[in-house]
C-alpha cells in the first residue's frame, strides 16, 4: 500500500515561490506516475503537473497550459520523493493541491484525466496579498 504525504504549502505573496514535496512510503516509485492536482473552492480537481518514469511507462512530463512556465515537477526516486517548484504564483494558484501516484500509466492520461490510484490528504496554497 503506497501512502503519499504532501508538505510545503502555505501563505504566499503574488509573485512569490513555493515548493511543495510528496513524500511516498511503501513500495518505490519506480513503477508510479506521480501527479500534482489541486481543487480550488467551488472548482473540480485539475490535474497540473505530472512525471513518469521509463518503468512507469512514460518518461515525460506533462504541464497544465495554466502553470506551464510557472511551475516544474522533479522526482527523486532514491528518496521516494516528487517535488512542484511553484514560481511567479498567481491568486488564481490558490487551492489544495494533492498529488497522486498510479501504477504505468502515460503522464496526459494521468493529468488531464485526473487519474490516481492513491492519493495524499493534501496542503493548502493561498496566494494573496
Amino acid at each position: 500500500q503506497l501512502q503519499l504525504v504532501e508538505s510545503g504549502g502555505g501563505l504566499v505573496q503574488p509573485g512569490g515561490s513555493l515548493r511543495l514535496s510528496c513524500a511516498a512510503s511503501g513500495p518505490s516509485l519506480d513503477y508510479y506516475a506521480i501527479g500534482w492536482f489541486r481543487q480550488a473552492p467551488g472548482k473540480e480537481r485539475e490535474g497540473i503537473s505530472c512525471i513518469g518514469t521509463i518503468s512507469s511507462g512514460d518518461g515525460g512530463t506533462y504541464y497544465a497550459d495554466s502553470v506551464k512556465g510557472r511551475f516544474t515537477i522533479s522526482r527523486d526516486n532514491a528518496e521516494n520523493t516528487v517535488y512542484l517548484q511553484m514560481n511567479t504564483l498567481k491568486p488564481e494558484d490558490t487551492a489544495v493541491y494533492y498529488c497522486g501516484a498510479r501504477f504505468i500509466t502515460p503522464v496526459q492520461d494521468m493529468c488531464a484525466g485526473g487519474l490516481a490510484d492513491y492519493w495524499g490528504q493534501g496542503t493548502q496554497v493561498t496566494v494573496s496579498s
